[in-house]
């Protein structure tokens, strides 16, 4: 009876009618910055920003396309195009680097140097040491009865363990470092005049040399999984750099009715196709406030897997407002996607901004100042509601209502 229950386990075996022996080759395999998701049981890797994965789940899943919308100016989502590709250095991932207005090279001498364990812990350790060393003046502010036994919001998202590393911004990565890793180029420039102008399926020439040097780099390098005894498994990281502006020949920026319409959105189609047969996960910047045929962004979304939009504070009225002084920017997660399951792993946080200090670029949750009537102008009041009103519309978290904010 005993080894029925246990499906013909012996107690000798170690298994219980709870736990089932899994074959050593069906096994997820062991490699080098990756881990398991607990949810869906895919293989993630880090996107080189701890709190951004976080709020995509715990990572970026293998076999999937993170797109970013570019910010007006472009400065803040390249800094989350080199958080990747530095994070892809340091985990020892292979790296395919394409780009038609810098010159590849260039950009990971760019890519910001890491902090690793030790360095990273004695910086929490002073952190930590200013938190406890404030006047006891503030910790025994009094506020109202009813939020003195509510549990303390923590600002910056992050999951129960750490994955991923961190980097500092004012320092570049090492030579050594760069040279320690494998990586390939893609320069539109250098392609279009060592290679012949060709045009396939109603799809321009640059994506299509590049979804063919994609492709040959999936296959000689072996990521498809065609020779998984000659070599060691590894991810191949491919950050793709301002896809569907000008400098790709591409005019869906330029018109409302582009002569190639479909160009961008075939790329992805096959992009993604490839992505899911291999050991690979790829970066793409797109400048989604350029596109002006709203249509053709939407399919963009559809055809990605993870879609993070900035809007950054630079130009703006925000930009001045005392209520945004803290942040340079919202993020906005407008797509998450659904691995295995129904439903797809969203964080509890919708109203996130970013902060970009001297060294560290930070997502965290968004708070505004509360509403002091006896202190706060007229003036004052209608900016915060306005931007309330903003904000609710443009992150979707916050209540519309007559009241400014709901405590």
């Amino acid at each position: 009876m005993a080894a029925l229950a246990t499906g013909g386990a012996t107690p000798s075996d170690g298994a219980t009618s709870f736990q089932r022996k899994v074959p050593a080759s069906s096994r997820l395999a062991a490699i080098a910055g990756t881990r398991p998701s607990v949810r869906h049981g895919q293989l993630l890797l880090s996107s080189g920003l701890p709190s951004l994965d976080c709020v995509l789940g715990g990572g970026l899943a293998v076999g999937t396309l993170l797109l970013i919308e570019e910010d007006k100016y472009g400065i803040y989502s390249n800094l989350l195009f080199k958080y990747f590709l530095a994070e892809g250095i340091v985990c020892g991932h292979n790296l395919f680097v394409a780009s038609a207005k810098e010159d590849p090279a260039d950009i990971l001498k760019e890519l910001p140097a890491p902090l690793f364990d030790d360095v990273h812990k004695n910086q929490v350790d002073e952190k930590e040491t200013a938190i406890k060393s404030k006047p006891e003046s503030q910790e025994s502010m009094k506020i109202a009865w009813r939020y003195q036994n509510l549990p303390k919001i923590e600002v910056s998202p992050a999951a129960s363990v750490r994955f991923g590393h961190y980097y500092d911004l004012s320092k570049t990565v090492s030579p050594e470092l760069l040279q320690s890793i494998k990586w390939h180029r893609f320069f539109l420039p250098e392609e279009m005049s060592l290679h012949p102008e060709i045009k396939t399926c109603n799809m321009t020439c640059g994506y299509t040399k590049l979804l063919q040097s994609i492709q040959r780099i999936i296959y000689q390098e072996g990521f498809d999984g065609s020779y998984p005894q000659k070599k060691q498994k590894n991810i191949l990281r491919i950050g793709i750099q301002s896809l569907g502006s000008v400098l790709w020949g591409d005019d869906v920026c330029c018109a409302d009715n582009p002569e190639d319409i479909h160009s961008l959105t075939k790329f992805l189609y096959v992009l993604r196709g490839l992505l899911r047969m291999s050991l690979s996960a790829c970066i793409i910047t797109v400048p989604a406030h350029l596109i002006q045929n709203k249509a053709i962004m939407e399919r963009v979304t559809n055809l990605s897997d993870t879609v993070v939009g900035l809007e950054s504070f630079i130009g703006s009225e925000r930009e001045t407002n005392p209520l945004y002084k803290d942040y340079q920017g919202l993020i906005h997660v407008h797509q998450i996607p659904r691995l295995n399951s129904l439903i797809c792993d969203v964080s509890g946080t919708k109203d996130l901004a970013f902060r970009l200090k001297r060294k560290l670029f930070t997502i965290e949750r968004l708070h505004l100042p509360p509403d002091l009537s006896d202190t706060v102008s007229r003036s004052s009041k209608q900016d915060l509601a306005e931007s309330t009103k903003l904000l609710s519309s443009g992150c979707g978290a916050m209540a519309i209502g007559k009241k400014h904010l709901d405590f």
